[in-house]
């Protein structure tokens, strides 16, 4: 007949190390939710522009009824164009070489959000924004 080794001592560890183990599951949750916060934190910071951009183009009034105009706030340059595009996308407005406060009338516009871009010589946009007409 063969002897079994004896395994109380192994068996006196195991337990003492399963109570370990135990608590040690009551902050993995804990851990866990503190690593997923703190990369979420990180991934949201990384979004954050570094420096803001200062806005070249102010229209007035916003909301507009009859008219709007767009001020060329600062660095004028001549060779500027603005575009006016409604919420869809569709080109409300285009006008090249504008000066330094141009006026749009409104009458063919509805009530609704719409969406001006500022180009330079080259087309490309130098300065976004939106405006409001509430009729």
């Amino acid at each position: 007949m063969r002897k079994l080794p004896c395994m109380c001592g192994k068996l006196t560890l195991l337990l003492e190390n399963k109570s370990k183990f135990v608590s040690l599951k009551l902050f993995v949750p804990i851990l866990a939710l503190l690593l997923l916060l703190s990369t979420f934190a990180q991934a949201q910071s990384s979004r954050v522009p570094a420096e803001p951009t200062a806005k070249l183009v102010k229209p007035y009034p916003n909301p507009a009824t009859s008219y709007i105009t767009f001020d060329l706030q600062k660095n004028y340059q001549k060779g500027l164009s603005i575009v006016v595009y409604n919420f869809p996308g569709r080109k409300m407005f285009e006008s090249k070489n504008v000066e330094e406060k141009t006026t749009v009338n409104l009458t063919d516009f509805t009530r609704g959000v719409y969406i001006y871009q500022l180009l330079d010589q080259n087309g490309r946009i130098t300065d976004t924004g939106k405006f409001q007409v509430a009729k």
